[in-house]
């Protein structure tokens, strides 16, 4: 590899953590100043923007007028949570894991539901299991982009239209930045952080006609948290769908989240913030056909994500290193990176294989991005030079 010069220039942002995720471009506080704060959510006004929230999603997405929507507490964890617990154990379930949260789902259906006839299947970081082999009379829970692994679903085709199963969908770094099949998904869970560049604690759930006679005709055999039932009397609480969230959300998240909607549709709304991905993961991609020391972690381009995009390091060097070292290694170029204040936020995922991770969602500028790339390589350059095994 041919020593960089030090690039002369840096990114008008840094940030690309893959959650919380950039703010908007233009974001300031000043843009929070209506927030409706000191008053109840309860209150006709907090009502009306809770709704205007669920309603935003639902026109910008187009997520089908039979669905419900609604805000959750406990970010997208929690509404994927909601859904497991109330809804799972009425027939077998698949669970299909890639990445660290797909697994975590698939210990929670194990070792706290212990569900008996939960099926698990796993494959390696960087891969994905054979969806085609995918059995429709169960439900079946995913994740739509594996946020730690850089592996998303190359599309909906292998999902069944005639299904007897719930498909249930985590995908909070996928909406607003991938074209989803909403008839083809039951539920499907999100969070504002992500790709909206939101703030944290506030989750979304969607949920289809099927999932809603679900709960409405299945009653686990476990007790429910209060803040996990959708449900009172064999009925769905309509409420929790017209903005009468389950426990008290925060007003100035939600003015945050507005704020986001409202820049989602001025720029010409939910096609757009898939184009600015994509157009934001050619920058990463063309950078990485001519690194030379830098690879995908998921080397088919059909399942490679286009928001949280993972790499690996493939110079000579940096693989005849131990695993601890390599992470030291992957470790101390993101330090390097940092110091300099050319990216904040790059590392691998703890459970991940060492390398890097890097956001291109659509709330980060494509320009930032392009500033970045000579920024790695420098980083590599300094990282072999100094690295002490």
């Amino acid at each position: 590899m041919t020593v960089q010069m030090r690039p002369a220039s840096r990114s008008d942002s840094p940030n690309f953590s893959s959650g919380p995720c950039a703010k908007r471009p233009g974001w300031s506080l000043k843009n929070l100043e209506n927030a409706f704060l000191g008053r109840s959510h309860r209150a006709g006004e907090g009502k009306a923007r809770l709704k205007a929230v669920i309603d935003q999603h639902r026109a910008l997405l187009g997520i089908p007028d039979d669905y419900k929507i609604g805000i959750v507490p406990g970010s997208d964890t929690g509404a994927v949570e909601m859904a497991l617990w109330s809804m799972l154990g009425a027939r077998p379930v698949t669970m299909l894991a890639w990445e660290s949260f797909g697994s975590g789902w698939a210990t929670d259906v194990v070792k706290q539901l212990k569900l008996a006839d939960a099926e698990v299947v796993t494959t390696e970081y960087g891969d994905i299991p054979d969806l085609n082999a995918v059995d429709w009379t169960r439900d079946v829970v995913f994740t739509w982009n594996g946020t730690t692994s850089g592996v998303r679903v190359p599309n909906g085709d292998w999902i069944s239209g005639t299904r007897e199963g719930l498909a249930i969908c985590d995908a909070t770094s996928a909406v607003f930045a991938m074209d989803l099949p909403w008839r083809k998904l039951d539920v499907v869970t999100w969070s504002w952080q992500k790709v909206l560049g939101g703030e944290a604690a506030h989750g979304m759930i969607a949920l289809s006609p099927a999932a809603v006679e679900r709960l409405e005709s299945y009653t686990p055999r476990w007790p429910l948290p209060k803040v996990f039932r959708m449900t009172k009397g064999g009925k769905l609480i309509d409420g929790i769908f017209k903005g009468e969230t389950i426990n008290t959300p925060s007003m100035l998240a939600v003015e945050d989240a507005l704020d986001a909607l409202k820049w989602v549709e001025s720029i010409g709304g939910g096609k757009t913030m898939i184009a600015r991905t994509d157009a934001n993961a050619k920058v990463i991609s063309d950078w990485v056909a001519k690194s030379g020391w830098a690879a995908y972690l998921a080397e088919d381009p059909a399942i490679r994500s286009t928001t949280s995009v993972c790499l690996k390091i493939t110079d000579d060097w940096f693989t005849t290193l131990s695993p601890d070292d390599q992470s030291r290694a992957a470790k101390q170029l993101v330090a390097i990176l940092e110091k300099e204040g050319a990216a904040l936020d790059i590392g691998h995922y703890r459970d991940a294989p060492a390398g890097l991770r890097i956001w291109a969602g659509a709330t980060v500028e494509k320009a930032d991005l392009e500033a970045l790339m000579p920024w790695l390589d420098w980083g590599y350059a300094t990282l072999k030079d100094t690295f002490q095994k």
